[in-house]
C-alpha cells in the first residue's frame, strides 16, 4: 500500500512541476532578450491541443492564468507539439542561410501563425494516432519520429466516427449542388462555383455541407476547418469575405477510391477559395497553385474570379496598393491577367503604390506604362527589383513626393523632367544601375535645393 501511495505521490509531484518546467523554458523572460519564446496564452493553447491533456471545462486561453495550471493535467504529446512549433523546418532553398536574417525570422513567424491556426487539425490527428497507432507500421508508432505532415499521412485513412447520408441526399447533392445558406453563382462546362456569404448559422451549415463535415478526403469529403460543425473557424473567415467552393460537374476522385463524398454525395475533388486570406485549398486543406489551376481550367472560370482579385488589390479606401511579388493575391492577378490589366484596375485616387519583387518566381523588368501619369494624387512610388524604364508621363504627377527605385540593376536613365516636379523631395536608387541614371537636371536641383535628396551608392 505504501508503494502505491509513493507512486501516486511521485506522479502528482511530476504533474505539478511539469507546467513550471514548460513555463520557465518557453514563457519566462531570459536575461539576454528579456522576453520568453512565447506568451502564456500560446503555451496554454498548445497544452490544450494535446488530446491527452485534461483541462477543466470552461478554462480557455482568454481566461486562463499561470496560477490556474495546477488544475491542468499536461498530456503526453505536449512536448511533441511544442517541438514542432518552436523548431519549424523552414525552406532555405532561396539561398538564405543566416538564421537571424529578417527573411528567416519572418518565415518562422508566418509558420507559427499558421501552426496555431491549424492546431485543431493536430488535435484530431493525435486522437487518431492515440487510438489507432497499433495498426500503423512499426516505424510510425513513435510520435517523436513524425512531423505534423507525416502524422496526417499515416492517420488520414482512419475515422473517429462513422456517418452515412441517405441515397436521396446523395442523389440530390450530386446533381443540384444546392444547399440553404449558399448560392450557385455560375455553372460552366466543367465546373460550378458556389458562393457562401451568409455570416449566420445558415451560412455555417452550408460551409459544413460543402466541406463534408470534416470527414476527411478518404471519405470523399474534405479537411477544411470551416466545415467542422463544432469549431469557430467559419466565423473567423466569413467576416472578412465570402467563401467560394469550386466543384467539378461530374464525380471526380481526389484520393483513394471514392469519387463522391460519403456524407454529401458531392464530387470528392473540390476546392475552397477565400480571397481575403489568400487561401486556395484542396480537399486535404493544402494550398494549390491557383495560377496554374486557373490557367489550365476553362477561360470562363478564370474571368469569373477576376473581380475578386481586384477587390484585394487596394487598402485604405483605394489610396494604397501594395504588391509583394510573387507571393500575394495581387501577384496572382498579374500572373493571370498581365501588367497592363493590373494598371487598368488601379483606383484613380491612389496615393501610394508599392511593388516589391522579393525574388523567386519568374524574373522580369517592368516598363512602367504611360498610364502611370494618370494617377494625379500619387505621392509615393516604390518599385523594388522589378522596373527598368520610367516613362516621361511620370512628370504629370504634381503630388509626387517620394520616388524609390532600389535594387533595379537594369534601370534606364530617369526622365529629366522629374526635376520640375514641385513636391518631389526624395529619389532613392540604391543598388540600382548608376551610369547615366540620374540626369544632370536632377543633380543640379539637389545641389541648389536643400529639401531635395538623391540616395545612391555614392
Amino acid at each position: 500500500m505504501a508503494i502505491r501511495f509513493t507512486s501516486i505521490l511521485r506522479d502528482l509531484i511530476v504533474e505539478g512541476s511539469r507546467f513550471q518546467v514548460l513555463y520557465d523554458k518557453y514563457v519566462k523572460p531570459n536575461k539576454e532578450t528579456r522576453k520568453g519564446m512565447m506568451p502564456f496564452n500560446v503555451l496554454f493553447e498548445i497544452i490544450a491541443a494535446d488530446p491527452t491533456s485534461r483541462v477543466p471545462e470552461g478554462m480557455e486561453a482568454i481566461n486562463a492564468k499561470p496560477e490556474d495550471m495546477e488544475k491542468v493535467k499536461i498530456g503526453k504529446y505536449t512536448q511533441w507539439i511544442l517541438k514542432n512549433f518552436t523548431t519549424p523546418n523552414i525552406d532555405l532553398s532561396s539561398g538564405i542561410t543566416d538564421p537571424n536574417s529578417p527573411a528567416v525570422k519572418q518565415a518562422i513567424k508566418e509558420y507559427q501563425a499558421l501552426f496555431l491556426e491549424d492546431l485543431y487539425k493536430v488535435t484530431g490527428d493525435l486522437m487518431k494516432f492515440e487510438r489507432f497507432k497499433n495498426r500503423l507500421p512499426q516505424e510510425y508508432r513513435d510520435i517523436n519520429k513524425l512531423t505534423p505532415e507525416t502524422l496526417y499521412d499515416q492517420v488520414k485513412d482512419f475515422s473517429l466516427e462513422k456517418t452515412k447520408a441517405t441515397a436521396d441526399e446523395k442523389k440530390e447533392a450530386s446533381t443540384s449542388y444546392q444547399h440553404p445558406g449558399a448560392e450557385e453563382v455560375k455553372r460552366f462546362g466543367n465546373w460550378t462555383v458556389v458562393k457562401i456569404s451568409n455570416t449566420g448559422q445558415i451560412g455555417k451549415d452550408a460551409a459544413c455541407f460543402y466541406g463534408g463535415y470534416y470527414l476527411e478526403p478518404q471519405k470523399g469529403e474534405t479537411r477544411w476547418c470551416t466545415s467542422s460543425p463544432g469549431l469557430t473557424w467559419f466565423d473567423r473567415y466569413i467576416k472578412d469575405g465570402p467563401l467560394y467552393v469550386v466543384i467539378p460537374n461530374s464525380p471526380t476522385k481526389f484520393t483513394g477510391s471514392m469519387d463522391v463524398g460519403e456524407k454529401t454525395g458531392l464530387p470528392a475533388l473540390r476546392y475552397q477559395f477565400h480571397f481575403p486570406s489568400n487561401q486556395y485549398m484542396d480537399p486535404a486543406d493544402r494550398q494549390i497553385d491557383l495560377v496554374k489551376f486557373l490557367q489550365d481550367s476553362e477561360e470562363g472560370l478564370r474571368e469569373y474570379f477576376k473581380p475578386q482579385f481586384m477587390m484585394g488589390l487596394s487598402q485604405n479606401n483605394g489610396e494604397k496598393v501594395s504588391v509583394n511579388y510573387p507571393g500575394d493575391s495581387a501577384s496572382k492577378f498579374i500572373a493571370l491577367y498581365g501588367f497592363e490589366e493590373f494598371f487598368d484596375t488601379l483606383p484613380e485616387n491612389i496615393k501610394r503604390l508599392e511593388f516589391t519583387h522579393k525574388g523567386g518566381g519568374q524574373a522580369f523588368n517592368l516598363n512602367l506604362p504611360e498610364r502611370i501619369g494618370d494617377f494625379k494624387q500619387l505621392s509615393a512610388l516604390h518599385l523594388v527589383g522589378c522596373v527598368s524604364k520610367i516613362p516621361d508621363s511620370i512628370c504629370n504627377l504634381k503630388e509626387l513626393k517620394f520616388l524609390s527605385l532600389p535594387d533595379n540593376p537594369n534601370l534606364q536613365p530617369l526622365p529629366a523632367c522629374l526635376a520640375d516636379l514641385p513636391k518631389l523631395s526624395i529619389i532613392n536608387i540604391k543598388n540600382s544601375k548608376l551610369d547615366g541614371t540620374i540626369p544632370d537636371a536632377l543633380r543640379q536641383r539637389a545641389e541648389r535645393d536643400g529639401n531635395f535628396f538623391i540616395f545612391d551608392q555614392k
